[in-house]
């Protein structure tokens, strides 16, 4: 299979996955819940539906982990809006002690309308959701589906960007792994993604969701070529105003996660890197890694197979 093409990770290493996540959760359990002040945590979702797929988040246990922020006394933000709150609190000096979260929904299925954006309207959350513009123009598929999914369509799309508390923002052209593109193709994964939601949305896109979370120190300078504000990972961590603004850590919510792995995610005990993680992001993105020499950034375990 071509490096470029993103697949879904084998069962064996998702369900190994679950194990070690459930594992480090009860570990630390009895940690403190943090106050946060200053730092800015990421979530990632794809779907929100009772459909059996990886990427999708049953829709009471969404429901139940909103709530848990809302308790918590969370503010819960779209992406761009998260981050700037946190920068303005630095350069105007204050510590107000905000909690902040950033909220995303990659890929843009059309279950994240019809299930998630009831729960945002109720508690009064907003998101970002990075879509994959030619998917949604029809002109390429979401490789990793033998049936993909519905996506949301422009119509759609134009109607809820401002108009409700979902904000979108581009996820690249195909959703190929960029790391394997020639400088030209990604230029234009990057720009014509770009410029084809801002002829929909009729705004500036600034925000930029790196395809399976795999960028370089290439993929990095060229997104903000192209204009970028802000580019999230998926790597886990909070972030804080002084963090890589084309960087930034973002904390990935599974299917699998029962309330205690959720909540450990937020206090923090999946911040640190997945035993093995290393050895198996070389051993399935290695070759077009090293192939240019820059470091790979992401937190793919489990998730995507090229």
């Amino acid at each position: 299979m071509p490096r470029e093409t993103l697949r879904f990770s084998p069962a064996y290493v998702r369900r190994a996955k679950a194990f070690i996540t459930h594992a480090r959760s009860v570990r630390s359990a009895a940690r403190a819940d943090p106050v946060d002040a200053g730092a800015l945590r990421i979530l990632c979702y794809h779907r929100v539906g009772n459909e059996h797929d990886p990427l999708t988040v049953r829709v009471r246990r969404f429901r139940v982990q909103m709530n848990a922020l809302a308790e918590r006394g969370f503010r819960v933000l779209d992406v761009r809006t998260a981050w700037r709150r946190l920068t303005a609190q630095r350069e105007a000096g204050a510590q107000t002690g905000e909690r902040l979260i950033g909220l995303t929904f990659d890929d843009g299925y059309e279950d994240v309308a019809e299930n998630a954006l009831p729960v945002l309207e109720e508690l009064g959350f907003s998101a970002t959701v990075f879509v994959v513009t030619g998917a949604v123009d029809g002109h390429t598929r979401l490789t990793w589906y033998d049936r993909q999914p519905a996506l949301l369509d422009w119509t759609e799309i134009e109607d809820l960007d401002g108009n409700s508390p979902l904000s979108f923002e581009p996820h690249s052209r195909t959703h190929r792994n960029l790391l394997a593109l020639p400088d030209d193709v990604l230029r234009a994964e990057l720009s014509g993604s770009k410029a084809t939601l801002e002829s929909h949305v009729g705004r500036p896109a600034r925000v930029f969701s790196y395809p399976g979370g795999l960028f370089g120190d290439r993929e990095r300078r060229l997104v903000a070529d192209a204009g970028f504000e802000v580019a999230v990972t998926c790597r886990p961590g909070t972030n804080n105003a002084g963090s890589d603004r084309l960087a930034l850590n973002r904390t990935m919510v599974e299917r699998s996660d029962h309330m205690l792995d959720f909540l450990a995610k937020i206090r923090g005990g999946h911040d640190a890197e997945l035993p093995l993680r290393a050895p198996y992001l070389r051993l399935r993105y290695g070759r077009a890694h090293r192939s240019r020499g820059r470091p790979l950034a992401p937190d793919l375990i489990g998730r995507f197979q090229s």
